[in-house]
């Protein structure tokens, strides 16, 4: 087969919905993809019907390919293809060499007319080459639960055929729904939040908030190692990096210790928010679950809510923890967010928070601080570190 040009044919799932505005999912997807594959061999990235095709400079090429695709979002699945003139009777003649090394005993055949002109319908040349694989094998055909399952793409160009699935993880194309700031803490669950909002095709900023130097700074390099490995999903991230110290000490001199978490959660998402609007984004994302310790309970998560002037969306809302777990895990961020730190949400934490915050109560309080005073000057004291993925970096070949 080393005669025959080799692509990968990626596919869509809920792209193909998308109406009127699929065209512009389309082009955001083709887009990532030639980020994604840069100086992988990769000789083009091409927009078929439904569908994205990369042209591979040689068989080696793929292994590489293959890893960097699937951390594409808004690829369902992918398969490594071979181009042949558009010709039923010269891809019979080279399908002996296709199954060489295959060991199935049924299989099914299914076929995409893209070409409408091509004078047989995709039924016809299902059962056509279907007739054709079980008299040269013997094996059964199977519609539904086949051993080996065979597709054939009818392109203008010629014909596309590919066997195996590569499973991705969906999604929409990051970029496509706009820009987000991800309250990145360090811990398990704000990781796996901003993986799922970037699933959904969000770009992702991500604001770490510190209290050094009254704690060291673990808690900051275990934000840059996370931001880091996310970043291959957008090849692009800022982590702005946010002191909280000095507003927390202010915040023991006047006021309850049971209600600290809150106001220390308020102030942040008044930060958080000056930040987002300065870079565009228009949502705040946080790892929040409901009831999962003192902080979240509804009664506190409305009343940190009550300070925000836009969206603080919640991805991980209803998921108990070892379901997050099992995300950090799956997506690579858990050995990071375990390691033993000092965040922010350590220092000055009361024996006994407040569950059921009352928002008379927490405004009477803030009447006690110069929040606009405090907002800005850790807004202005934030650092702002640039993080791009190796595949921009990396050299066309």
């Amino acid at each position: 087969m080393n005669d025959l040009k080799s692509h990968v044919i990626v596919k869509t799932h809920e792209l193909a919905l998308k109406g009127k505005n699929r065209p512009w999912f389309m082009r955001k997807l083709t887009d990532n993809l030639r980020i994604a594959t840069k100086g992988a061999g990769v000789e083009k990235v091409w927009k078929g019907q439904l569908m994205v095709g990369l042209t591979l400079s040689n068989e080696k090429c793929w292994p590489e390919v293959k890893s960097r695709l699937k951390e594409v979002f808004g690829v369902a699945k992918f398969y490594k293809g071979y181009e042949l003139p558009q010709d039923l009777d010269g891809l019979k003649a080279r399908i002996p060499e296709f199954l060489e090394g295959r060991s199935f005993k049924s299989f099914r055949i299914t076929t995409n007319r893209a070409d409408k002109r091509f004078p047989m319908d995709s039924g016809q040349v299902n059962r056509d080459l279907g007739a054709f694989v079980q008299q040269l094998t013997g094996a059964e055909v199977s519609l539904k639960y086949p051993d080996l399952s065979i597709y054939v793409d009818i392109q203008t160009s010629g014909f596309l055929i590919y066997f195996e699935e590569v499973r991705a993880h969906g999604g929409l194309p990051v970029g496509v729904s706009g820009k987000v700031a991800v309250m990145l803490s360090g811990g398990i669950d704000s990781p796996v939040a901003a993986w799922q909002m970037m699933k959904r095709g969000c770009q992702a900023m991500y604001v770490h908030f510190h209290s050094y130097p009254l704690v060291d700074r673990t808690s900051m390099e275990k934000a840059v190692d996370l931001v880091e490995h996310l970043t291959r999903h957008q090849y692009e991230s800022n982590l702005f990096m946010a002191p909280l110290g000095e507003i927390q000490k202010k915040i023991i001199l006047t006021c309850p210790p049971s209600y600290r978490i809150v106001l220390y959660r308020r102030f942040m998402v008044r930060i958080t928010e000056v930040l987002a609007r300065r870079n565009r984004a228009k949502a705040i994302i946080t790892g929040e679950s409901c009831g999962q310790v003192a902080s979240q309970t509804l009664e506190n998560i409305a009343v940190v809510d009550a300070c925000a002037g836009m969206p603080i969306l919640r991805p991980l809302i209803g998921t108990n923890k070892e379901e997050i777990v099992d995300m950090a895990h799956n997506i690579g961020t858990f050995e990071t967010s375990i390691l033993p730190d000092q965040d922010c949400c350590s220092l000055f934490v009361p024996k006994h928070p407040e569950t059921k915050a009352d928002l008379d109560t927490v405004l009477r309080l803030e009447e006690t601080l110069s929040v606009d005073e405090m907002v800005a000057e850790a807004v202005e004291n934030t650092e702002r570190r640039h993080f791009t993925s190796p595949e921009v970096a990396a050299p066309a070949r």
